[in-house]
């Protein structure tokens, strides 16, 4: 049975203490990202439409890495935008981000309400796979 272990970077400790939930969880080699928003680790909303999709994608890579993964990793990704007239914006910031192939798998969901309060433009959440 795979062994299965709470991913927490640094300065990320407050999303699993106080909202309880794991940033990612690693089960094997496979890495289930959660949500990740458009806040800083301080957890204050980032301004800008461009700034906070930026902001998601580091908080992604933060949270790969502390898994010992990359961005090359990512198998599928799943974004969630509460203006999809947003993706194109969207896709000039993670072809930044995602420059190697294989490319992930992608789906794109139209919500409401991201990460629990208004203001939030997008949430990206991510699988990974690594080698080991």
């Amino acid at each position: 049975m795979n062994e299965r272990k709470a991913i927490v970077p640094a300065g990320m400790e407050a999303v699993y203490e106080k909202i309880h939930y794991a940033p990612a969880v690693k089960a094997g080699n496979t890495i289930y990202v959660s949500g990740q928003i458009g806040r800083d680790l301080s957890m204050q909303l980032v301004e800008g439409r461009e700034a906070q999709i930026v902001q998601a994608f580091e908080n992604l890579k933060l949270v790969l890495e502390a898994a010992g993964a990359t961005l090359s990793d990512v198998v599928d990704l799943t974004t969630f935008h509460t203006d999809m007239r947003d993706l194109p914006l969207f896709m000039q910031v993670r072809d930044r981000y995602f420059t190697t192939d294989p490319l992930p798998a992608w789906t794109a969901v139209g919500a409401h309400m991201l990460g629990g309060s208004a203001g939030y433009i997008v949430e990206i959440k991510a699988v990974a796979v690594t080698a080991d």
